[in-house]
């Protein structure tokens, strides 16, 4: 294909040399002449791994050259990656003037351009920007339609410094939020590359998923850290302690616990978490990442909350009250102190899990239910379907089996908010609402 690159920074420059390595013609765009001028010379503007080497055999086999000159590049290419940097601005927002600038420049170009094109933004963005920036600057300058006369798509890049080249042969997974298929049909050739799975989403999608990789490879290494200096306060070696939880990649290094839905409890977590920042303090140990589960946990229960205030009904039924389908566990359950909070503003609330008989309840349950919440006994029912009749809002906690069924037995007068995703359709029912979805 005929490429152009707009941005020659790191991810550009690295971009555009491994497209040309593989026989593609690259016209790389820049507005600063000293990195056009590097690129033309055959030398590479950023400091990486193979990347020199790659830059110059792309100018010498004449498959790669760069320019300050938007409207040549564009002219005489069918795609255009979009590189150029989003800057932090001083209240932590992203400076988009240059994804904006970029946009209007391809834009005016596109407007004396027959042939079809697409604009694929690599630019690390917040979800929205491409739709409510990068689309109406293209068709502000253009007088073109998206999806129509030129394609959209964001495809973020996944490559880490040092290892970039290697990154880019090899990605964990290609990702490709499009306007429309034919955009995503001929963007997709370009980066199927060592067998990554190659994913199509809306665009806002895409966006996102760059900003939740990033941050949880921030959460993991502040984590990392903050268990080390709990290692070092007791004389332990933090790495030996992670070097046996990493080895974990049934549970811990998995997608276990990585879905959203409700907040966590039972008789583990919470008490585990309450346990290692009391352990911390004593030490005198901040640990700011650690001392904000709970609290996160606390705030994601009263989001759930509200979407049953919100949803108008004083009737509600409550599908699952133990913390975990499959248990009749209620201690710390985050569904109990739900109902405790409805029972309070009078709710009139009928509740069913299958998993909790008060007649079979034994030991610390027993003690529980009976010590702790014995009001909410009388307001369970024997059946799901006594549950449904009562209910004008329904509500489902956890993730029963037989939960799975609600959304097509609901009336055109109910609505249901679903705390766990019961279902893969991400709107099962009319009147759905999901947390997290």
């Amino acid at each position: 294909m005929n490429i152009c690159v707009f941005g020659l920074g790191y991810v550009g420059a690295v971009s555009a040399a491994c497209l040309a390595n593989d026989g593609h013609n690259v016209i790389g765009v820049d507005p600063y002449q000293v990195k056009t001028d590097l690129i033309n010379e055959g030398h590479s503007p950023v400091i990486e791994d193979k990347i020199e080497e790659l830059v110059g055999q792309g100018v010498s086999s004449g498959r790669l050259r760069a320019t300050t000159k938007a409207r040549e590049a564009i002219m005489e290419s069918e795609l255009a990656f979009v590189c150029v940097g989003t800057p932090s601005q001083p209240n932590g927002a992203l400076d988009l003037s240059y994804v904006e600038r970029v946009s209007e420049d391809i834009g005016s170009v596109l407007k004396d351009k027959d042939d079809y094109f697409v604009v694929v933004i690599r630019s690390t963005v917040l979800p929205g920007t491409t739709t409510n920036l990068v689309i109406p600057a293209l068709e502000r300058t253009s007088g073109k339609v998206a999806g129509v006369d030129f394609g959209v798509c964001m495809n973020p890049e996944f490559l880490r410094e040092g290892t970039a080249v290697d990154d880019f042969y090899d990605p964990p997974k290609v990702v490709i939020g499009c306007s429309d298929d034919k955009a995503a049909d001929v963007l997709e050739p370009l980066g199927a590359k060592g067998g990554a799975p190659i994913i199509r989403c809306p665009l806002e999608v895409a966006e996102m998923v760059k900003y939740v990789d990033n941050t949880w490879h921030a959460v993991k290494v502040a984590f990392a850290n903050e268990i080390g200096r709990v290692s070092k306060a007791n004389g332990i070696d933090g790495q030996a302690v992670m070097d046996i939880f990493v080895q974990d990649e049934k549970l811990n290094l998995s997608n276990k616990y990585l879905r959203p839905g409700f907040g966590f409890g039972g008789s583990c977590l919470p008490k585990d978490v309450r346990a290692i920042n009391a352990h911390a303090r004593g030490h005198d140990l901040e640990l700011p990442l650690l001392a904000a589960v709970l609290p996160s946990n606390e705030r994601h229960i009263e989001t759930a909350l509200d979407l049953v205030l919100k949803a108008g009904s004083k009737k509600v039924s409550v599908l699952g009250l133990s913390f975990k389908a499959g248990t009749d566990d209620m201690r710390e359950s985050p569904m109990v102190e739900v109902v405790e909070r409805l029972i309070g503003k009078g709710f009139d609330l009928r509740i069913f899990d299958e998993n909790i008989n008060l007649a079979r309840l034994m030991g610390a349950n027993q003690k529980y239910i009976l010590d702790q919440i014995p009001h909410i006994g009388n307001l369970m029912v024997n059946s799901m379907d006594e549950a449904l009749n009562h209910g004008e809002t329904i509500v489902i906690g956890n993730g029963a089996p037989e939960f799975r069924e609600v959304p097509g037995k609901l009336t055109e007068s109910q609505s249901l908010i679903d705390f766990v995703r019961v279902s893969d359709d991400p709107k099962p029912a009319e009147r759905y609402e999901g947390l997290g979805w």
